[in-house]
């Protein structure tokens, strides 16, 4: 009774927010429902201040319900499938992926960005946006404005992609008569799968290639997505080195900061693969996915709710920079590889 007094507040406000986030998102995915619930969230705390009264719920839902979103998230993988297109992709993968951590911490160094907000930024756009900063935000220790920072990046970013892509990928050659080389290209650059999916099915739709470019491109970013584990365990590694350097104390260890979620992330996928591998169909799964994606949604709703727009506007420009100078990177990394594997 006590925990529903202290975090029932908070919990209703950002479902009040995110069950409408979540259909805007379906009408218009291009946005998506997590960055519609992040804004309303920011919009709304702006007159509404920060409540005693929903502080205990909001906290609960931008920490807990965010690490079970990336926990569910795990049962939309088959791991098989996912190996079959990496044995392809993987080296235009890796690349991209290294392309944009390097810049992250070169331009964090050079800018002086703040270091959460670079690994963020550099996590989000090289392996799956926002699913990838809400497993990496607890590592880190991050908090609710340097994710919110963060995520607006991406989906700036995004938007771009999804728009700019298609006609970027006529420009420059790509094999009109079938999906693949573009849904390798969607799947390596562009950073969440919103995205990945809208440039895809724009692709499709040019060149009357029914679903083609987007099985392609969806399976190349769920390749993708699997790279958060040791993103996230060499984080939590680094988190506890530095600690014990000085730089907290030495009080922090290995077991208080280790992304135990992530283990019951790889479980999930294994039960997956294991039950499609047995006959089941992979259908029987997708309901606990959109379960992770409404998490996500309504974790954005509660960082949303935590976060001073007016110093996130203030401090945009260089992690604004940051997000370009990545997405370029792995823009450019990606049509180099797939150029010289013959991709193109």
């Amino acid at each position: 009774m006590n925990w529903i007094k202290a975090k029932g507040p908070g919990i209703l406000i950002c479902l009040a927010i995110a069950l409408p986030s979540w259909f805007l998102g379906k009408a218009f995915p291009i946005i998506g429902g997590a960055v519609i619930a992040i804004v309303a969230g920011m919009l709304i705390t702006l007159p509404l201040g920060r409540r005693p009264v929903l502080e205990g719920g909001v906290r609960f839902v931008s920490k807990k319900v965010l690490q079970w979103a990336v926990i569910l998230l795990g049962f939309g993988m088959d791991l098989n499938v996912v190996l079959q297109t990496g044995k392809q992709s993987l080296p235009i993968i890796v690349c991209t992926i290294a392309t944009s951590l390097v810049l992250s911490y070169l331009l964090h160094r050079a800018m002086h960005i703040p270091s959460k907000v670079s690994t963020l930024i550099g996590v989000g756009s090289s392996i799956c946006g926002g699913s990838a900063i809400a497993a990496t935000a607890p590592v880190i220790d991050a908090n609710e404005e340097e994710v919110a920072q963060s995520i607006s990046v991406i989906f700036f970013f995004n938007v771009l992609a999804a728009l700019i892509f298609p006609t970027l990928g006529k420009l420059i050659g790509f094999d009109t008569t079938s999906g693949e080389a573009f849904g390798i290209f969607a799947g390596t650059a562009v950073n969440d799968t919103s995205s990945v999916t809208a440039a895809a099915s724009t692709w499709d739709s040019m060149w009357n290639l029914g679903s083609a470019t987007l099985d392609k491109a969806v399976t190349v970013k769920l390749t993708r997505t699997l790279a958060i584990i040791p993103i996230t365990l060499v984080l939590a590694m680094v988190r506890t080195r530095r600690a014990k350097g000085g730089e907290q104390g030495g009080k922090v260890r290995l077991v208080q900061v280790f992304p135990f979620f992530i283990l019951f992330f790889i479980a999930a996928s294994v039960i997956t693969t294991l039950a499609v591998g047995a006959g089941v169909p992979a259908g029987v799964f997708a309901p606990i996915k959109e379960l992770s994606k409404f998490f996500i949604v309504l974790a954005m709703a509660a960082i949303g709710l935590n976060t001073n727009v007016v110093k996130l506007v203030k401090s945009g420009g260089k992690p604004i920079l940051l997000g370009a100078v990545c997405w370029v990177g792995i823009t450019v990394v990606s049509l180099v590889l797939q150029s010289a594997l013959g991709l193109i």
